[in-house]
């Protein structure tokens, strides 16, 4: 049940509480964008696998095929599309009141299926790994899409 309780320490769960005389806020906003972004996500590594022709898709969805470089040399071009797939089998946290790690394993109907997904560029003198996620909270049309 959200609360607002003026105290100095953080919560991992949802709640309102002050952070000085005037600023209240919700964590909610925070897991909801969480949410949408996966979701998002998901979605665009999907289209992404179907996509008979690869380089269409990702110009259509605007990932650039060159990044500039920043100080000023040549710009960084895009050379690979790494896709990675993890299971979560289980979750682990902080023990109250000991360095061991509280864990625990996840049943097998409740292991996840997670795809990550990152656009690798290049130059002469660097590489440069842009997280899917990373484009996709810059990217306008993708919070447009989420109506933000």
């Amino acid at each position: 049940m959200p609360h607002d309780a003026p105290h100095g320490h953080a919560h991992p769960h949802d709640h309102n509480h002050a952070h000085g005389p005037d600023h209240l806020h919700s964590h909610i906003a925070a897991r909801d964008d969480a949410e949408a972004l996966r979701v998002l996500a998901d979605q665009f590594v999907e289209g992404f696998r179907a996509a008979k022709d690869k380089v269409a898709y990702l110009r259509l969805a605007g990932v650039p095929l060159a990044l500039p470089d920043g100080r000023g040399g040549p710009s960084l071009k895009l050379v690979d599309v790494r896709l990675t797939t993890e299971w979560q089998v289980g979750t682990a946290s902080p023990s109250f009141g000991s360095r061991d790690l509280s864990w625990l394993p996840f049943p097998g109907s409740m292991v996840a299926e997670r795809a990550n997904m990152a656009f690798v560029y290049v130059s002469l003198d660097e590489t440069r790994s842009l997280d899917l996620r990373e484009f996709l909270r810059a990217h306008p049309a993708a919070r447009e899409a989420d109506g933000r």
